[in-house]
C-alpha cells in the first residue's frame, strides 16, 4: 500500500487474520477505507489480506503482536512513515475465553496473559496511534469488548476473560472522557456470541457481529462516545 490517498480514511484492525477482525477488515474495505490488517503471524496476515483484496489496493497486512511493545511501536512508526494518517483504530485482538476456570481457583498466570493482550494490548496500540488520530478529521477508537465484561450481568466463570473485558470497558470510559475535547470518539462494542474459533459453533453469523463494530468505526461526528453497545443499542455496564 502506498502513502494513503488523502481522501480515504485509514483503519487499523488488530487480531484481524481470522474471525470477527477479518470480517471487520472486509466491511471497512467495502466502505472505502484503506485497512491495515494486524496479525501476529505476518504470513497468515498476508494470506488473510489477499482473500479480501487480492490486488493489495485497499488492505495491507502488518506484523502486530499487541502484547509486545516493540511490535506495537514498529507498527505505529510504519503507519506514520508509509501512510501518514490513521483515522480509525479497532482494538479487536483478544485471547483466552477461559470457560474451564473459576475466579476462586484461577491460574493467575493465565489472567495476566489475558490482561496483557485484551487490556494492555488495546491500551498501548491506542497510545501509539494517538498522534495520528489527533490529525484525523474524524478519529474513532473501537474497543471490541463483550457482555462477559459487564458488571451488571457478571456472576462467575471465565475470570481471565471477564476481568480483562471489564477493565477494557473502564479504559473506554477513561479515554472517551479525556479525548472528547479532541473529537476522538471512543466506544466499546459487544459483537454478541459469534460463530468463530473463540466463540464456537452455534453463534450468530460473523458478518452480523462485525457490523456493530463497523457502526462504531464509522459514526458521524455527533455520534456517541464513552458508550457500550451491541448492534447499536446500549449494553448495561
Amino acid at each position: 500500500m502506498a502513502v494513503a490517498d488523502a481522501g480515504l480514511p485509514v483503519a487499523v484492525v488488530t487480531g484481524a487474520n481470522r474471525g470477527i477482525g477479518h470480517e471487520v477488515v472486509r466491511q471497512l474495505a467495502h466502505r472505502h477505507h484503506r485497512v491495515v490488517l494486524g496479525a501476529r503471524d505476518l504470513a497468515q496476515g498476508q494470506a488473510a489480506a489477499a482473500r479480501i483484496d487480492p490486488g493489495g489496493e485497499s488492505v495491507t497486512a502488518v506484523e502486530l503482536d499487541v502484547s509486545d511493545e516493540a511490535s506495537v511501536t514498529a507498527m505505529a512508526e510504519w503507519a506514520t512513515r508509509t501512510l501518514g494518517r490513521v483515522d480509525v483504530v479497532v482494538n479487536n485482538a483478544a485471547i483466552l475465553y477461559d470457560t474451564w476456570a473459576q475466579a476462586r481457583s484461577a491460574d493467575l498466570g493465565e489472567v495476566q496473559r489475558a490482561l496483557d493482550t485484551n487490556l494492555f494490548g488495546a491500551w498501548q496500540v491506542t497510545q501509539a496511534l494517538l498522534p495520528l488520530l489527533r490529525r484525523s478529521p474524524h478519529p474513532r477508537v473501537v474497543m471490541v469488548s463483550s457482555e462477559g465484561g459487564s458488571l451488571h450481568s457478571m456472576s462467575g466463570g471465565t475470570p481471565a476473560y471477564s476481568v480483562s473485558k471489564a477493565a477494557l470497558n473502564a479504559l473506554t470510559r477513561l479515554l472517551a472522557g479525556e479525548l472528547r475535547g479532541q473529537r476522538i470518539l471512543v466506544n466499546a462494542i459487544c459483537p454478541g456470541w459469534v460463530a468463530t474459533d473463540m466463540g464456537g459453533p452455534g453463534g450468530r453469523p460473523v458478518d452480523q457481529g462485525a457490523a456493530g463494530i463497523v457502526w462504531a468505526a464509522t459514526l458521524p461526528d455527533d455520534g456517541p462516545t464513552g458508550g457500550f453497545y451491541r448492534d447499536g443499542e446500549p449494553v448495561p455496564w
